[in-house]
């Protein structure tokens, strides 16, 4: 009886955990969002240190003009093992942005493109 109670436990402790984790289209929005409202804590903890940086360092010049939503729309996206690409359109820009996200530790992160990288499409 005891194992069967930890085996429940631990069964919904690994459920209750996975539940939080966030897709890459998701955290790409929320990435965008907060960029945009200056969220600065939540961008910190979805990018990559090197992607925070980049962003905080402009974030003052593109964002003095927007403010709420962002009508976030993925127009595409794809995976590749633990590395995601998605473009989208936002309120604020006329052309579609593109992320590229790594998964570290089991979470999605927005983060540089390399220097002569090309996403996908």
């Amino acid at each position: 009886m005891k194992k069967l109670i930890c085996l429940l436990i631990l069964i919904s402790g690994i459920s209750c955990s996975e539940g939080d984790q966030m897709s890459h289209t998701e955290t790409a929005k929320l990435v965008s969002e907060s960029f945009i409202n200056k969220d600065n804590g939540t961008l910190e903890k979805y990018t990559t240190p090197q992607r925070y940086r980049s962003l905080v360092s402009v974030q003052d010049m593109v964002t003095s003009t927007y403010s709420g939503n962002t009508n976030f729309k993925v127009v595409r996206d794809t995976v590749y093992n633990d590395t995601a690409w998605i473009k989208f359109t936002t309120s604020h820009e006329q052309k579609p942005e593109t992320f590229k996200l790594i998964k570290e530790g089991g979470q999605w992160k927005v983060t540089e493109t390399g220097l002569r990288e090309k996403s996908p499409f």
